[in-house]
């Protein structure tokens, strides 16, 4: 269940929006919001008030004169109850 978060995002515009309680996760591409919900309130015991999220499309690469695609990925920006922390975040 854990397997559907891949990674936590974390760049200047995601610093940001953690002032709002807003957390980046790059996650499965198959997985729904509804999923992604209930593996966050379960993880880390904290209370999901909305989730966006988007898929972001595969990029063509170029190396001398091989050409490929890096793999599309699919990420969220989940919004949490006011006075609630996730603890890989809490460092910052």
């Amino acid at each position: 269940m854990i397997d559907l978060i891949k990674s936590q995002v974390l760049t200047t515009k995601t610093n940001l929006l953690l002032q709002n309680n807003i957390f980046v996760f790059d996650v499965d591409k198959k997985a729904s919001k509804l999923e992604i919900k209930a593996v966050i309130q379960k993880v880390f015991n904290v209370k999901v008030i909305s989730i966006n999220s988007y898929i972001l499309p595969g990029q063509s690469r170029r190396l001398g004169k091989f050409f490929g695609f890096k793999n599309s990925y699919k990420r969220v920006f989940v919004k949490i109850a006011k006075g609630e922390k996730i603890p890989f975040f809490s460092a910052l």
